[in-house]
């Protein structure tokens, strides 16, 4: 887990740093700084950092960072109704159940979907209790992770 808060760190830095076109001179790049990614995995962590391309104006398309690294405050709205009505997260291989405050389940639900987690394929709501399905590849680790990363403060 903490490869991956530290990859995207690096992910960062060289799209601030590089004129970046491709996945492709991106994963060069990452290898040079140690990290061996599939590209599979580059195009989730693109997903999470909400990397763009924007025209260069010229002669194509380059990987750009959004404006700023700010949350909207539509999304911190959506991270707060995760934040009040989580109280615990379980696991069993690549399906979770997520319990939260009774009535809370579809607005937590609702705000995963809409945060769009890359680890998260769907979700199922009842009245406190939320069905989650990882993704092909993904582990309770990576969703925790990020998590840590867009919903520091849940304890999961």
């Amino acid at each position: 887990m903490k490869e991956r808060h530290t990859r995207l760190s690096v992910v960062k830095e060289l799209i601030k740093n590089n004129r970046i076109d491709n996945q492709d001179t991106l994963l060069e790049l990452l290898a040079k700084e140690g990290y061996k990614v599939t590209q599979a995995t580059l195009s989730r962590d693109l997903k999470m950092l909400k990397v763009g391309k924007i025209s260069d104006g010229w002669s194509g398309y380059y990987y750009s960072l959004p404006e700023n690294d700010l949350i909207s405050e539509s999304e911190k709205s959506y991270i707060q109704d995760v934040r009040r009505g989580v109280l615990s997260i379980e696991f069993s291989h690549n399906f979770g159940v997520i319990k939260t405050r009774s009535g809370h389940a579809n607005s937590v639900a609702f705000a995963l979907d809409i945060l769009a987690l890359p680890e998260i394929l769907g979700t199922l709501a009842g009245d406190d209790t939320i069905f989650v399905i990882l993704r092909e590849g993904m582990s309770k680790e990576d969703l925790l992770e990020s998590f840590k990363l867009r919903i520091p403060e849940i304890e999961a």
